[in-house]
């Protein structure tokens, strides 16, 4: 196709239009994603490089602060033992509540702070009275089965000076009690050997042996006081009061339970639980000779690891036994507080894990999220470390406003191309529109006058070279002369009347008549011309209608209404004229039952040019500039002119004017 040949077909224009454009879109989108890619990857690429060095600084950190402790465990293990319980003990509060500095000695464990071990590896020997002070009170207890005898002889042996005795004697004298139903003088006894405190009775701290026999009698008895009882023996293990092997912990743990019920007994610490297994755990391996006097360790315990470093000799080992608790506040926390500034509001977030791949602390790697990993087999640590990207960093935030302002730019420039094009297109597609219903309006006025200048050629050449045949043949020729003239008078006046209204220079002359008069002129105009149509008219105009308004364009709007109804309506022959005065408005109405008018031409039937697609479809003759011109005249009379209608039930136009009051 030649390019000349494009503006020949308009579709075709506005649609090869409309694909460069949005060929230029999607180039300018392209490009967009492209630079955004760019852009990603190297954000991607920094933040990556910044990731690395932050996993080197916090690994080389650790490592430091690692050794540093290690150092410290050290110069404990070589202290007096004299010396060693106070800056061991001031030491340990340097860590959070889920870690424990123990020194293993050759009688034992001992712990810093002393009540963070639940229960411990090794249980002390502890002295016991001789079992022949209490031969006697046995045997009358459990041979003669005469139980105040043997009250007799242990009351005598409870008031001995010697707590070992004291504590021995009372168990046996709260038993005795029991036995024959004294509970309240037994729970007497159980309270005086519960104030010997740590002493030993019968191999478990007499405080222990007491709070436990004391919520058995209360069991026994059904006395509401074993609740109180058997949380405050709870309590007490749970705080690790008393010094306890493993298996005695259990015992009175699963008893406190049993008492509590499952469900209302109050949740074992984990932390000290993985504290104390941790110890224990290193302690049998001491004692298997399996550990050398330094080294360091993570063992998972429970739900949790555990970090333990460890110095000495063969006969003193001081052992750190640290929790996430105290890793992430003790040496983690320096690298985001008062560490390297990398660290400190960049988005670098640090999790260990172990070599498992467990979480020791922080979370572990999230979805998408870039790290840097360093492996415990090359740092030497006793984690596998990465380093997080955690996002809302300054670097990351100038990576991501650089990128707001490139979308915005892009987006900006691409809703201009779009905007511009549409608007380009809008305005090319209406003058397209506006130039098919000139050459529509040219085509239509052409067909008008040709009609009647074709019978005034005919009929004028017939009576000029005299082929007249009668008189009564030219009376009738000469009767098509004047109609048509009339006719062709009105489409040029209708012509000048458009063009005075589209140039803004249309004069009016107001004068005040009666609209009713006016009405009734009209319509006996035009009936002469309906009559020749077969169509008839009724008017229905009562009472006076004063109205200002120019009489000639007023007379001008009712025939444009009159003769549109004849036009469009083939079938019935009958158009209704009323006159009807709605408070201070005048309503003059022109119904038909014709072709009616589609809702979706309603609203511009009266633009200029427009004819409805009935008109198109049954070749109605007209110009489309008839209700154009009444608009107009109605609109500079103050009115309105309004349109009902319905596809095959006809249409109703009705001019509304303001009433004048005499």
């Amino acid at each position: 196709m030649r390019p000349m040949e494009w503006f020949r077909r308009p579709r075709q224009l506005l649609s090869l239009f409309f694909v460069l454009t949005l060929f230029s879109a999607g180039a300018l989108g392209w490009l967009g994603w492209q630079l955004f890619r760019q852009d990603r990857a190297l954000e991607s690429q920094r933040i990556q490089e910044r990731l690395e060095n932050a996993a080197d600084l916090v690994t080389a950190a650790l490592q430091k602060s690692l050794s540093e402790t290690e150092e410290q465990l050290t110069d404990l293990g070589a202290l007096p033992a004299a010396e060693l319980p106070g800056r061991a003990s001031d030491y340990a509060r340097q860590f959070s509540e889920d870690s424990v500095l123990a020194a293993f000695l050759p009688g034992g464990v001992e712990p810093f702070p002393r009540n963070r071990l639940l229960y411990y590896p090794l249980q002390p020997a502890e002295r016991e009275p001789p079992a022949a002070l209490f031969a006697a009170a046995e045997a009358a207890e459990f041979q003669q089965r005469d139980y105040p005898k043997a009250i007799a002889t242990l009351e005598e042996l409870a008031r001995s000076a010697d707590p070992l005795i004291r504590a021995g004697a009372l168990v046996r004298l709260g038993r005795n009690l029991r036995k024959l139903g004294r509970w309240t003088q037994a729970l007497a006894v159980y309270e005086q050997l519960a104030k010997l405190g740590a002493v030993p009775a019968g191999g478990s701290p007499a405080e222990l042996v007491a709070q436990q026999a004391r919520c058995t009698v209360l069991e026994e008895h059904k006395d509401a006081r074993m609740r109180d009882a058997a949380l405050a023996l709870y309590a007490g293990l749970q705080d690790g009061r008393w010094r306890l092997d493993r298996a005695t912990y259990s015992f009175y743990v699963e008893e406190a339970t049993r008492w509590l019920g499952p469900s209302a007994s109050p949740p074992t610490p984990n932390a000290a639980l993985a504290l104390a297994a941790a110890v224990e755990s290193l302690w049998k391996e001491r004692q298997h000779g399996e550990r050398s006097p330094r080294g360091r360790r993570v063992l998972w315990t429970g739900d949790r690891s555990i970090l333990l470093l460890w110095r000495g000799s063969q006969d003193r080992i001081v052992v750190l036994a640290a929790g996430p608790d105290s890793i992430g506040s003790r040496w983690l926390a320096r690298q985001h507080e008062g560490g390297p500034p990398l660290l400190k509001n960049q988005g670098v977030r640090v999790a260990l894990e172990d070599m498992e791949g467990r979480p020791v602390v922080g979370e572990p790697e999230g979805t998408g999220n870039q790290h840097a990993l360093r492996l415990a087999s090359a740092t030497g640590l006793p984690w596998t470390l990465r380093a997080i990207s955690a996002g809302g960093d300054v670097g990351i935030a100038a990576f991501a406003g650089r990128r707001r302002l490139l979308v915005a730019g892009l987006s900006i420039v691409t809703l201009l191309v779009l905007g511009g094009s549409y608007l380009i297109g809008r305005a090319v597609a209406r003058e397209f529109a506006v130039a098919r219903q000139q050459s529509d309006f040219v085509s239509a006025v052409s067909h008008e006058f040709r009609t009647p200048l074709t019978t005034l050629r005919q009929l004028s050449e017939l009576l000029a070279k005299r082929r007249v045949a009668s008189d009564e043949d030219k009376q009738q020729y000469y009767d098509l002369l004047l109609k048509d003239s009339e006719r062709l008078h009105r489409l040029v006046e209708g012509l000048l009347d458009f063009g005075r209204l589209e140039a803004g220079k249309m004069q009016y002359r107001f004068e005040q008549f009666d609209a009713g008069d006016l009405l009734r002129e009209v319509v006996a105009d035009f009936q002469g011309e309906a009559e020749a149509l077969g169509f008839r008219v009724e008017l229905s105009a009562n009472g006076a209608a004063p109205i200002r308004a120019d009489r000639e364009a007023l007379r001008c709007v009712v025939w444009n209404l009159l003769d549109n109804a004849v036009k469009y309506s083939p079938d019935c022959r009958t158009i209704w004229v009323n006159l009807e005065r709605q408070a201070d408005n005048l309503v003059i109405g022109v119904r038909d039952r014709g072709v009616g008018v589609a809702r979706s031409e309603q609203k511009g039937i009266f633009d200029k040019f427009v004819r409805g697609a009935s008109a198109k479809a049954g070749s109605i003759r007209g110009v489309g500039i008839g209700l154009a011109v009444a608009r107009q005249i109605v609109i500079a009379h103050g009115g309105e002119i309004t349109l009902e209608s319905e596809p095959g039930s006809g249409s109703t136009f009705r001019v509304v004017l303001p009433v004048v009051e005499s």
